[in-house]
């Protein structure tokens, strides 16, 4: 659904992204990670067609962004953080201005303003000037105006910046809501929980470079490592450290506990269960140790820092 290839831009001088390449299939969420001035917003105008490249090629939905910008406008939906909405107006009819705008028949476009505002909670606020409504409101708002054409894309460029945690929270319950419609999703943020819980791949972007793509389990296993376990036994386990088998990866044994890492947990943690119940001890509990997003991402940036720096 969204295909960029080597896709570039400079202002004057100045690299603002430089040789992005992505692939986003049907249906999916991606969020895009990185710093303020990392070159995602850039990005995002290159792909709705408000910014050309310098250099490369993006196509959405099948439509070049280059040389068919309107219908690349007519695929997209766009959430940016200065949403531009006109306050004086009530919901109903600002939704019905741009409905008008993307030539939307008058009893379509009414329907699904009603029917989306319904589906954000804003139901009773039809009537309300947008200046009246909250900032979460008013952020919902400019997504029911992003979806009013029914596009196939969504791009939403930092969709919770400079929000309370309340009215962030009611953006983030809308945009998991997206979900169910398995729309093509692209979300920039520097964010790391929302990525977390909105995402199916991560993209981290650093100074204009994608410099990392994938399901958080394959960056994490990337550039954390395997999964950690911890085996955690109802008594202190002296002298099993000499006894353990070879298939237990120890990164660590404590009084009570035994750390391993594997690859493969779905094989391998049986494995150790039976292993130990055979030989007689007591298994209290077996999880995997959480490793967040921070995590991974830091060292990511970490690698990433060492890999330019000698290369300078």
């Amino acid at each position: 659904m969204i295909e960029a290839e080597h896709l570039t831009k400079y202002f004057e001088d100045f690299l603002a992204v430089e040789d992005i390449s992505l692939t986003v299939d049907p249906g999916t969420v991606v969020a895009v990670l990185g710093p303020n001035g990392a070159g995602k917003t850039t990005t995002v105008r290159m792909l709705t067609s408000i910014l050309r490249p310098t250099s490369g090629t993006a196509r959405i939905a099948g439509y070049d962004v280059a040389t068919q910008s309107a219908q690349v406008r007519a695929s997209v939906g766009v959430l940016t953080e200065q949403h531009g909405l006109y306050e004086r107006m009530k919901g109903l009819d600002y939704l019905d201005f741009f409905g008008r705008v993307y030539n939307l028949p008058e009893s379509l476009r009414r329907q699904r303003a009603r029917d989306l505002m319904e589906r954000f909670g804003l139901g009773k606020a039809l009537d309300k000037r947008v200046g009246e409504y909250s900032k979460g409101m008013k952020q919902k708002l400019a997504l029911v105006r992003a979806m009013l054409h029914d596009p196939p894309v969504l791009l939403l460029d930092e969709p919770t910046s400079a929000m309370d945690p309340q009215s962030a929270k009611q953006v983030r319950d809308a945009i998991m809501e997206l979900r169910r419609d398995h729309r093509t999703v692209v979300l920039t943020t520097h964010n790391l929980t929302e990525a977390s819980l909105l995402s199916d791949k991560i993209a981290v972007i650093r100074q204009g470079r994608i410099i990392a793509h994938g399901t958080f389990d394959e960056l994490a296993e990337n550039f954390v490592g395997a999964p950690l376990m911890r085996l955690q036994f109802t008594q202190r386990i002296n002298g099993l450290a000499d006894n353990l088998p070879d298939f237990m990866n120890v990164e660590d044994i404590g009084a009570d506990y035994i750390d391993y890492t594997t690859s493969t947990p779905h094989d391998t943690n049986p494995q150790v269960l039976r292993y130990m119940i055979n030989n007689g001890h007591d298994v209290l509990s077996l999880s995997q140790q959480s490793r967040t997003l921070e995590d991974v991402y830091l060292r990511i940036v970490e690698e990433d820092e060492s890999r330019v720096g000698t290369t300078r």
